[in-house]
């Protein structure tokens, strides 16, 4: 999909450049030579928004390594003294802190218009698997970023998440204390998360959206409607119902990120923890090995994975479910064999329990969170079992959770979808 373009500079010095290394003709083939479908609408913004969070996490991190101190004694310390002392520190630390979970924001709602569209079907299903390693290594690179602050959720959520590779047969306790560095997590902990967060999984990161990129180029752009653009050629070669991503896509994206960056730069300035969500109240408390928060959780982006393991009373089972919720979403391009890509030709029953799945999903992170304990008094009474009803209440979100991929596959497999024509060529809604 992407059509080489050639560019011969008239400057003597970046002709002979190009000439050697044609960065400029490379750049030219990737966004005026790359032909994108014109019918991209509001859901598309998310990929470039990733990219651009993806900038600010690296840029901001940067800064912050330059003041960060990785011990047990003076992590702390140091994000205190970034947050009080250096110039404009604490815009750097809470850039830093909101873009982590603006991250998460727009990678679920990118993967969400993947399903809507079908953009893990035949020829793109290196592209989603590519994406899915994307969010495998971001959720770590996340979790150990999480921990460097060293206040005491972040000490007690280390203890926690690492803990849970005990359910690992015969080497579990020894793989624990392996990661920990200690019987418990401290200095040795945060040193080595601090290399990982800041060197090894960042270059995992590009490395990965560099090939996440590369395959999407080669195969081209889905689309709302899941046509393939490049059956349809002009006399030019060009595809009929696709225009050059810029400067047609880049100048359309500048507008999503200005929307972006005025509610990125709201949250900054007025709510950074939005209300413990972004950032918990138990990590402005430096970490403390007696004293125990109330409530250990995660972040919110994990807590329906969390509340997965939560739920099962059997922690070697809830590690294997909280494992295969996430394993499943690699298989998405396998258990779905329906013909129609997008969920404007697809059945009715397709729509429903993809709507019920991002409701679930939903449900999930509430009940990851803790938060169900604030409306079950409400429904049940003062007097209700909390924790039976919670527990009841999760398992039933995980059964639908694991249920929606079975619907799918069983869905599309014995033939049961009623899909609706699938037009030619795209359509566009005119303005």
């Amino acid at each position: 999909m992407t059509e080489h373009v050639t560019i011969r500079p008239r400057n003597r010095l970046l002709a002979w450049i190009e000439e050697r290394l044609p960065i400029l003709s490379f750049t030219a083939s990737h966004t005026t030579g790359y032909y994108a479908p014109k019918n991209f609408n509001v859901m598309y913004y998310f990929g470039s928004l990733a990219l651009l969070v993806l900038v600010n996490q690296i840029v901001t991190g940067i800064f912050l390594t330059m003041f960060y101190t990785p011990t047990a004694d003076g992590a702390f310390s140091s994000v205190e003294y970034i947050m009080r002392d250096v110039n404009w520190g604490w815009l750097i630390r809470y850039m830093h802190e909101v873009g982590a979970s603006m991250f998460f924001v727009v990678v679920y709602l990118h993967m969400f218009r993947g399903l809507m569209y079908g953009s893990y079907k035949k020829p793109r299903e290196l592209v989603w698997l590519l994406g899915m390693l994307i969010f495998l290594a971001l959720m770590a690179e996340a979790f150990m970023g999480y921990v460097l602050p060293w206040g005491n959720m972040s000490f007690w959520g280390a203890k926690v998440i690492i803990t849970l590779f005990s359910a690992v047969p015969v080497i579990g306790k020894d793989l624990v204390t392996w990661i920990m560095g200690d019987f418990i997590p401290s200095g040795a902990t945060l040193n080595r998360f601090f290399a990982l967060h800041v060197i090894a999984l960042p270059l995992v990161l590009l490395l990965l959206v560099v090939l996440h990129l590369s395959a999407l180029h080669e195969v081209g752009s889905n689309n709302p409607d899941g046509v393939e653009i490049k059956q349809k050629k002009g006399p030019d070669g060009h595809p009929l119902d696709g225009i050059p991503f810029h400067p047609y896509y880049t100048v359309k994206d500048l507008f999503g990120v200005g929307i972006f960056l005025i509610l990125c730069a709201f949250i900054i300035f007025f709510e950074p923890t939005v209300g413990g969500w972004f950032l918990e109240h138990d990590n402005f408390i430096p970490a403390n090995n007696l004293v125990t928060p109330a409530e250990i959780k995660p972040v919110w982006y994990f807590t329906p994975f969390y509340a997965i393991l939560r739920v099962i009373p059997s922690k070697g089972l809830g590690v294997i479910a909280l494992l295969c919720s996430i394993v499943v979403l690699f298989l998405v391009p396998w258990l779905d064999r329906g013909k129609v890509k997008s969920i404007r030709y697809r059945g009715t029953g397709y729509k429903v329990a993809l709507a019920m799945f991002a409701i679930v999903f939903v449900l999930l992170g509430s009940i990851g969170a803790g938060k169900t304990t604030e409306w079950i008094p409400e429904i049940f009474g003062p007097n209700a079992d909390l924790t039976f009803i919670e527990n009841t209440f999760g398992r039933i979100l995980t059964f639908l959770y694991f249920g929606y991929f079975l619907f799918l596959w069983a869905y599309t497999y014995f033939g049961w979808e009623k899909t609706k024509p699938v037009p030619e060529r795209v359509t566009v809604v005119q303005h």
